[in-house]
């Protein structure tokens, strides 16, 4: 009797969560009712901001454009959005729209309570939902609070149209520890990306202990609920529902329900959405692409693409993590100089496992073999010197057809004696390196890759029957250790889910982090001497061979302006 009450009361507990789940989706997501924030005008009859998503699915989507606003929505206070608290004391603000920017006469602002407000940042438009994201600082007061409602995101101009009670009815701030932040729709099943149920590195739970569940904000109670075949870090795979379809007539929320060992509905800022993929040029793969996730990089970014082209990678796929420099001008230069560049608005913080997850699939249909390394390492062959090979990384590779993963030792550079950015490049600045190989980084066949897209520090599980293979006479100058100024400023954050920021005083003798360094971002007296202990300009010299050109005031690199 007693295990027959105990079924009954979390039978009760299950319809409890979920009913007050749905219930505050249906209020607080995306109001059906309210104005629409910020859709751009039909270019035929009938048009609707479900059909953005559609826009999209062919191509690139745009990160920033014009703000268009109808007059039903410029009138009103205020407009629907669901926010999310994110680390370094930012809130995500999330508003159904078209590509915009903002006015510089009546800029959005966060309202907070008590009366308390932010600039509202437009930093990109989510692929995955075509909804803008705005970032706006959580004011200093509410940083020790335990409790924070999301803010009323308005328009400058309107705070003084809003009560004191203006945020009375709004709901609690979403936290980042706990979300279904990202979707991707394949032609099989659905990939959600989830923090805060897989905590640790390693340690995954059973996929028979949750379900997807997708609905509408109109009909929350009609929740339809899909197998989850696959629970591995971040990412989670389910049957797509076969009574839904996707982009189609209303905006449809996709979450992850915890069925056991406590029921819980697994708060969602997701959108179910027709399948999304990277499209390949007349319909043919490249052979060779590279990957990254980006925070900052414009500076060397050039560099890294000319330099890999020379070698022989033919797309770069860059997962922009909300960078704040002039990463879109400098890929547009690259666009229009002729190399293939595309960019992904990818704004979720310490997500680089997720990432490389997402693009295994993303870029599947336009890409072979995808290299992952940062834009700070450079592949590198000293056989390249001696032989003038047009795309010599492509001629390398394994005819096997068991290998499906490539491995290349890294050697880490030291500042070399900078003290500031070297205007001629890190390949050309940076000579001085450990004598130690360092973490291996990969190649990976797009194909072969296990449907759990595991990944770990850039290498992923393969499928059964597949092999990785090391690779002795490729190597990658991680240049690592730059000058301090450059160096410092990875202080800011880490982009692993499962490595310590830089200031958290865990796991000192981790090899994340840089010998002989606190946890301040204070520059040892030392620092440009640090790191050195063998001189090596092969690359440097290779480089300089290959892409010196002649210019009005004599030779320069081809990365230089």
């Amino acid at each position: 009797m007693a295990g027959k009450g105990t079924g009954v009361k979390s039978a009760y507990v299950a319809v409890w969560v979920l009913l007050s789940f749905l219930v505050l989706c249906q209020r607080y997501f995306y109001d059906a009712s309210a104005p629409v924030f910020g859709v751009a005008p039909s270019r035929r009859a009938g048009f609707r901001a479900s059909n953005i998503i559609k826009e999209y699915v062919a191509g690139d989507p745009p990160r920033a454009g014009p703000l268009v606003i109808p007059s039903s929505a410029a009138a009103a206070p205020r407009f629907p959005a669901v926010s999310v608290l994110v680390p370094e004391w930012q809130v995500f603000v999330m508003a159904e729209s078209s590509p915009l920017a903002v006015e510089v006469d009546d800029p959005y602002v966060c309202l907070f309570e008590n009366g308390a407000t932010s600039p509202a940042v437009f930093t990109g438009v989510l692929p995955s939902s075509s909804r803008a994201l705005l970032v706006c600082d959580l004011p200093e007061r509410f940083r020790r609070w335990k409790k924070i409602k999301q803010p009323v995101l308005t328009r400058s101009s309107s705070l003084v149209n809003l009560t004191s009670d203006a945020t009375d009815s709004q709901p609690p701030l979403l936290r980042w520890n706990y979300l279904v932040y990202d979707s991707l729709t394949t032609e099989a099943d659905v990939v959600l990306f989830v923090k805060g149920v897989n905590n640790r590195q390693g340690t995954n739970r059973d996929p028979s202990e949750f379900r997807c569940m997708f609905f509408t904000a109109q009909d929350p109670t009609a929740a339809v609920r899909t197998e989850v075949t696959s629970a591995v870090q971040e990412v989670f795979r389910c049957k797509r529902p076969e009574s839904l379809a996707a982009g189609e007539k209303q905006s449809i929320i996709v979450s992850l329900e915890i069925l056991r060992p406590t029921p819980a509905i697994v708060p969602s800022v997701a959108f179910y959405s027709p399948p999304r993929h990277l499209a390949a040029p007349g319909g043919r793969k490249h052979t060779v692409c590279a990957s990254t996730m980006v925070f900052n990089v414009a500076k060397n970014l050039k560099e890294w693409v000319l330099y890999h082209s020379r070698i022989g990678v033919e797309k770069f796929v860059l997962y922009d993590n909300n960078s704040e420099d002039e990463l879109q001008e400098t890929v547009g230069n690259l666009v229009r100089q002729g190399f293939d560049v595309t960019t992904y608005f990818w704004p979720w913080p310490k997500t680089q496992e997720s990432g490389f997850s997402h693009s295994a699939i993303y870029a599947n249909s336009s890409c072979s073999w995808m290299l992952y390394a940062d834009v700070d390492e450079f592949f590198y062959s000293d056989s390249w010197t001696d032989h003038e090979i047009s795309q010599p990384l492509q001629s390398m590779f394994p005819v096997d057809a068991d290998v499906a993963q490539l491995s290349f030792p890294c050697f880490e550079f030291g500042p070399s004696g900078k003290k500031t950015h070297p205007p001629e490049g890190v390949t050309q600045g940076y000579n001085c390196r450990l004598r130690r190989e360092n973490r291996h980084k990969s190649a990976v066949l797009l194909d072969a890759v296990d449907r759990s897209l595991r990944n770990v520090i850039h290498h992923f599980i393969m499928m059964p029957g597949y092999r990785t293979e090391r690779q002795g006479n490729i190597v990658i100058n991680h240049y690592k250790y730059q000058a301090w100024p450059e160096f410092r400023a990875k202080f800011r954050r880490r982009v692993s889910a499962y490595v310590m920021d830089w200031t958290k005083r865990v796991n000192p003798n981790s090899n994340d982090r840089a010998p002989g360094l606190g946890y301040q971002a204070v520059e040892p007296p030392d620092w440009p001497k640090m790191f050195c202990e063998v001189y090596d300009n092969g690359l440097k010299s290779l480089a300089r061979r290959w892409v010196v050109i002649e210019s009005p005031d004599g030779f320069r690199l081809a990365w230089q302006s």
